[in-house]
């Protein structure tokens, strides 16, 4: 039987290798499930349930799954969990957007979490729910450190940060990398920056960005190792200079 497991840490990384020193190719939300594929050196291979992704977890950032289902996500880039319901109480943990939580109660402003602890009710979006501007989303991670495998806001990659922009807009089966994006996400416009529109997704060879206008793309670049907003001919440019070649798809989801 395959073991279903849920991560328990606020954010858990997801390695190449059984290996603390390998490298991250991604990384697990607290609340997120996943099957586990195969053990070693204290670590599963684990395939996360909501895009598929696999790599190498640390057994110790994971527990048996519930069999209640979540009611809610974390819809900002970060909120804190409080062990009582009070902003004075410490220590707080932070959970980060995307996070599936469920609610089992509330008190003043706050939701009760299973699991234990408190967070702000304003901060979360009901299951089902979404954002009403992708593009939006992806504004609020602006200045964020750019990190290779990184989702959250303390360490983001570019196709992390359009993955989890379209999730929260009610964007369904979004793959983690930007080679896939490429093939999957809504349609295939033409390749020509004229009539490209907010939302739009622009992708060169291994890179990815959302236009939040027709001439500018927000993105997590190791050139700035951060998210900017920046004119997409500047952006393409410096790509092409640093041998990335021309955009090779846009796609609007």
């Amino acid at each position: 039987m395959t073991q279903h497991i849920v991560i328990e840490r606020p954010v858990a990384p997801l390695r190449e290798e059984p290996r603390a020193d390998a490298r991250l190719v991604s990384q697990a939300l607290r609340g997120e499930t996943a099957d586990v594929l195969e053990q070693a050196d204290g670590h599963w291979r684990v395939r996360l349930t909501h895009d598929g992704y696999e790599g190498w977890l640390p057994e110790e950032a994971a527990g048996a799954a519930p069999d209640a289902a979540p009611t809610d996500v974390v819809m900002v880039p970060q909120t804190l969990v409080f062990p009582e319901p009070d902003i004075k109480a410490a220590p707080a943990t932070p959970l980060y957007m995307g996070a599936p939580v469920r609610v089992i109660g509330r008190e003043d402003t706050f939701a009760q979490l299973a699991g234990g602890g408190y967070a702000v009710e304003a901060h979360l979006l009901g299951i089902g729910a979404a954002l009403p501007d992708a593009a939006a989303v992806a504004e609020t991670f602006l200045r964020a450190p750019y990190l290779w495998g990184g989702r959250t806001v303390a360490g983001i990659d570019c196709s992390g940060l359009v993955q989890m922009a379209l999730r929260m807009a009610g964007h369904e089966n979004i793959p983690r990398d930007s080679a896939d994006q490429a093939h999957t996400v809504g349609e295939a416009r033409p390749i020509d920056p004229k009539g490209l529109q907010r939302g739009d997704l622009v992708f060169w060879e291994g890179h990815v960005g959302m236009m939040v206008d027709d001439t500018r793309l927000i993105h997590a670049n190791a050139y700035h190792m951060q998210v900017v907003i920046e004119p997409l001919l500047f952006a393409s440019g410096r790509i092409t200079d640093a041998g990335g070649g021309i955009p090779l798809a846009i796609r609007r989801p």
